[in-house]
């Protein structure tokens, strides 16, 4: 199926603007979850064979490779997602209003080097919105939902946690987790949220309006993840994790897309996020410090570079609890995800 995608398809979407594809690919998706029972034929004959649940934070993941954030911005096809392979879906990144992103064009191909780059800005149809389409969601049910939360471009930073908390507050009924994004590249002064007196304020009472909200609710408190960029320095990196272990947070999200550009891209000076086949050495050598950090306690979901099953081998040696993907699927397919979960089924079943 993969190579039918990579020979036949993909260079007719690939003539076109890498956006007008990609809203295509949205279009198709949402209306393939208008056919209920070939969506549920889908989700059986593309779960990997002889895959282990994987128990962590306390949710089941029927497999190890989920969706990043960045594809369903809107909640628009999470439903559908589960037929395609994937083990879980993040959505967003979520904005408290509803904002445009930056300027179009913001999302460029580099074939080449089987990479993106994107300054999309989080263009989003804002919390409410969004809350709408997920209270479909029931929390345990199906693969896992996670939704990835985010700074507007208009908030100050001393604002930024009312923001997050307001967010949360309006999602989340429809979330299985939470990622706090305070990495992407694309809106002003959002990655000084990783340093540590601004994310130990963010994180702190984020976690606490979680408790007081699951206290008053009777119910268990959502997993909270923090995003983190592959630009940070390892002293950066042992800041953040301070501040993770200390505030209590349920594990961490490692990598968002990179701004340093590899010699081997040359001269491509797109301003925004490097994602895809170039940001994997840093991406995986992010992901096996945090392990060795850490002790292998705080469970990571490798994100970077994964546009095979080699590369998602590679992030789950480094350390990896679960891995995403999102531009290893625009190279190799929409049953990407199937492929690299069964592939990591054989590659650590202990009876083969």
């Amino acid at each position: 199926m993969g190579a039918i995608y990579e020979h036949l398809v993909r260079p007719v979407l690939f003539k076109g603007d890498a956006e007008h594809a990609h809203e295509r690919a949205i279009a198709w998706l949402r209306l393939l979850g208008r056919v209920k029972p070939l969506v549920k034929g889908m989700e059986w004959y593309n779960s990997p064979r002889h895959a282990e649940p994987i128990e962590l934070f306390g949710l089941t993941f029927p497999n190890a490779v989920g969706l990043a954030a960045g594809f369903d911005k809107n909640a628009l096809c999470w439903q559908v997602m589960g037929a395609l392979g994937f083990g879980h879906v993040e959505i967003g990144t979520v904005t408290s209003q509803e904002q445009p992103g930056n300027q179009r064009q913001r999302l460029f191909r580099l074939p080449e080097h089987e990479a993106l780059i994107n300054r999309m800005g989080f263009p989003n149809d804002g919390a409410d919105a969004i809350a709408k389409r997920l209270g479909k969601h029931k929390r345990g049910r199906g693969i896992p939902v996670g939704v990835n939360i985010g700074k507007s471009k208009v908030t100050p930073l001393d604002q930024a946690a009312p923001e997050y908390i307001d967010i949360f507050n309006k999602l989340a009924d429809g979330a299985d987790f939470f990622t706090i994004n305070v990495s992407s590249p694309n809106t002003p002064e959002l990655r000084r949220l990783q340093e540590k007196d601004f994310l130990r304020q963010l994180l702190g009472e984020l976690n606490r309006n979680n408790a007081e909200r699951a206290r008053k609710l009777g119910k268990e408190r959502i997993p909270l993840l923090v995003k983190i960029a592959p630009d940070l320095s390892y002293r950066d990196i042992d800041d953040v994790l301070t501040v993770v272990q200390d505030v209590g947070l349920d594990g961490i999200v490692a990598t968002n897309t990179m701004l340093e550009r590899p010699i081997e891209l040359g001269d491509k000076d797109e301003t925004g996020g490097l994602s895809g086949r170039p940001i994997l050495p840093k991406a995986r050598q992010i992901v096996h410090y945090i392990h060795l950090a850490t002790g292998g306690k705080l469970p990571i979901i490798g994100v970077g570079g994964i546009v095979d099953e080699r590369s998602a081998g590679e992030m789950f040696d480094a350390g990896a609890s679960l891995v995403q993907v999102y531009t290893g699927m625009v190279y190799r397919g929409p049953f990407f995800a199937r492929e690299v979960a069964q592939s990591l089924v054989w590659r650590y079943a202990e009876w083969v």
